[in-house]
């Protein structure tokens, strides 16, 4: 990649890192979008950002198009293509928006995964069992599942969590969502029980026993902040144990929360402001989630279905 693309780009990665408040996965997505297309333009002579024009935009999404990059990627393509060049032309890089002009298929949006009550209570209760045991690990899987499955939170903000978000007397969690827009989240008592189990007997055997006491509330076997990516591992592996297919990471347990909030009954808008949505049209997908659950159980049960 040539020099003028390589500044560029990570220049506007800073600017939606830092003023944006973009998420470093969303930063990322970003950057590795726009390396390709830096790519593709330096394949057909452009010498920076200044050399990509409208026709150029649409042929590198064409060509994505044509080695089977799914609609949701090649939409995320054109999102990042059109900040890049309303970027470059604020800052004076360009004189015109190409990317204003830049279109792409909006991308099929399919219903998450749900999981059924009755298997989460299973998943639960197996938990709870192991838990009941008292080795601190899964003392602290027990208190993060119940955690996620009652709070709705995303993988990052429940690993981002410090005790301090904690208030056990009110039952609500303080969490830092999406371009850092704080927000405070209600759990249950069960999750309350987990919590407080796991505080008393499960963290303080975490703990590093030479260093200083880390904020983190859910912490790792070495006694660092636990990450994502065993968030994922843990909740894949309980997921797996169920029947059906379907996206099996902790994003799952958050649908299921809205998803059975909404069937219980409450408020949609109620149900936004628990999962962070600035969209009440993102958090609409609930509600046909609900709706083809409806359906399905019509047709299983009612005779003339």
């Amino acid at each position: 990649m040539s020099a003028p693309f390589d500044e560029a780009i990570e220049q506007f990665a800073l600017y939606l890192r830092v003023e944006r408040g973009f998420s470093p996965n969303t930063e990322r997505a970003y950057r590795q979008d726009l390396r390709s297309l830096a790519s593709f333009a330096e394949e057909r002579g452009a010498v920076g950002p200044e050399g990509v024009d409208l026709a150029l935009l649409r042929d590198w999404l064409w060509v994505g198009t044509e080695a089977g990059l799914a609609r949701a990627s090649i939409a995320r393509r054109a999102a990042s293509a059109r900040g890049f060049t309303a970027w470059l032309t604020r800052t004076g890089r360009v004189e015109n928006d190409l990317g204003l002009r830049l279109r792409a298929p909006k991308p099929g949006r399919a219903l998450p995964r749900v999981i059924a009550q009755p298997q989460m209570s299973d998943i639960l209760g197996g938990l709870t069992a192991r838990a009941g045991e008292g080795e601190p690990q899964a003392l602290r899987d027990l208190a993060l599942i119940e955690l996620l499955y009652a709070s709705a939170l995303r993988v990052s903000e429940l690993v981002a969590l410090d005790v301090d978000a904690l208030d056990l007397d009110r039952l609500t969690v303080r969490a830092l969502g999406k371009g850092n827009k704080e927000r405070v989240v209600p759990f249950g008592v069960p999750a309350l029980s987990a919590l407080v189990d796991y505080l008393r007997r499960g963290r303080p055997v975490l703990l590093p026993g030479d260093a200083p006491a880390p904020q983190a509330l859910f912490l790792g076997a070495r006694g660092g902040r636990l990450g994502t990516r065993a968030v994922h591992t843990l909740v894949a592996r309980l997921l797996a144990e169920l029947p059906g297919g379907g996206p099996a990471g902790p994003h799952a347990l958050r649908h299921t929360a809205a998803t059975h909030l909404l069937d219980g009954g409450a408020d949609l808008r109620a149900v936004q402001e628990l999962l962070g949505h600035a969209s009440l049209g993102t958090t609409q997908i609930y509600t046909h989630v609900s709706t083809e659950r409806l359906r399905e159980s019509y047709r299983t049960a009612h005779p003339r279905a």
